[in-house]
């Protein structure tokens, strides 16, 4: 499905690198340029690794030339003269929207074409500002986009929005097909493991829980190893913590990986024990690659990609004898294990980029 005039979309994120919510706008540029937009890009800092396609302005260039507040409102000048310039059919900004002066500069003068704010997060205060009736009077009557249905309800009752709506984050299946291709020798002397991928970052991913429960279960004696993949600013806190657990030769921590997928196709499931997400992308990719998962049923996402004994298990609550049990289970009883692994691929057609494209085609073709 493709659009039939070139409206100039521009995307408008933090960065095109690191995060989760990073990927997804890059990946978003990729999709309506595929389906006939005129792309342009604005990333606020200068973090750009992952692949996308438009035109793109650094602000994060002129951020490390002059980052004071002379800075910031020359950064403004230059982003409000791009916009006017260019005569934007929308915007679609997916940053996180948490200092209130700037996000009131932003919306109520820097913004003059239809615009939609993508949320990224089901945590409020990563999302928002942490003033209630400022979002209300911000957002009450402009679109708003969650990943997932339990923040748009959430949200939606909180701040009494009248426009919101839910389009899941995508993913390119051709692309990851082919970076589970790419070889690595690292994984060649690795054995059995199970696996987790995202960043280092305790408050946010609850990775000390997933040690003590790991440590609880039977998988070291089974000779499966945990593997934690990447980069946060929690990681010599947890490497003290597998020291303290001692379970150094158990647990294994490798940086973050540009393309994780060999390790993530390799793994024998990957695992999810976060406080809150949005819409948990390391589990459609990992089902992707045909590699069943295990997560906390946690706020939100996991329970709208997870369907429980089918693609994987969702684990209720926070208790470390459930979560033991449920990794046991995936090592012990094969005919569980097989069930899921089958289904991966197949359980995920409904996030394929074709038909999330159609959403957001719709929506633009409203305004």
């Amino acid at each position: 499905m493709q659009s039939n005039n070139k409206k100039k979309i521009c995307i408008v994120a933090s960065s095109f690198g690191k995060g989760g919510a990073e990927k997804s706008a890059a990946l978003q540029s990729i999709m309506l340029s595929d389906a006939g937009f005129d792309v342009y890009l604005v990333s606020i800092l200068d973090i750009i690794e992952y692949d996308y396609k438009g035109e793109l302005l650094n602000l994060g260039l002129l951020k490390n030339k002059e980052d004071s507040y002379l800075g910031r409102f020359k950064r403004l000048l230059v982003l409000k003269n791009y916009i006017k310039k260019h005569k934007f059919h929308c915007i679609i900004d997916n940053r996180s929207r948490v200092q209130a002066y700037r996000e009131f500069i932003i919306t109520k003068y820097l913004y003059k074409v239809p615009t939609i704010y993508v949320t990224h997060n089901f945590n409020k205060e990563k999302a928002f500002t942490k003033y209630k009736w400022l979002n209300k009077y911000l957002y009450r009557n402009e679109i708003v986009i969650t990943v997932s249905n339990e923040a748009e309800i959430e949200f939606k009752e909180a701040f009494k929005l009248n426009n919101i709506r839910t389009i899941y984050n995508t993913y390119n299946d051709d692309v990851i097909q082919n970076l589970v291709l790419e070889k690595n020798k690292a994984l060649d002397s690795l054995g059995d493991y199970i696996l987790y991928f995202g960043r280092i970052d305790e408050a946010h991913k609850n990775l000390k829980f997933l040690l003590r429960c790991y440590k609880k279960s039977r998988l070291a004696a089974l000779g499966y190893k945990l593997i934690l993949l990447g980069n946060g600013p929690d990681l010599k806190e947890l490497i003290s913590e597998v020291k303290l657990l001692a379970l150094e030769k158990q647990v294994l921590f490798e940086p973050f990986k540009a393309n994780p997928f060999a390790y993530v196709k390799q793994a024998y499931f990957t695992v999810l024990t976060s406080h809150y997400e949005g819409f948990p992308m390391s589990l459609i990719e990992s089902l992707s690659v045909g590699t069943p998962v295990i997560a906390i049923n946690c706020k939100s996402g996991p329970k709208e990609i997870i369907s429980n004994e089918k693609n994987g298990l969702l684990v209720e609550g926070y208790k470390e004898e459930d979560f033991t049990e449920a990794m046991n289970r995936f090592v012990l009883d094969k005919t569980l294990y097989n069930q899921c692994k089958l289904n991966t691929k197949k359980s995920i057609e409904a996030f394929k980029m074709k038909s999330i494209m159609k959403d957001w085609i719709t929506l633009i073709n409203t305004l």
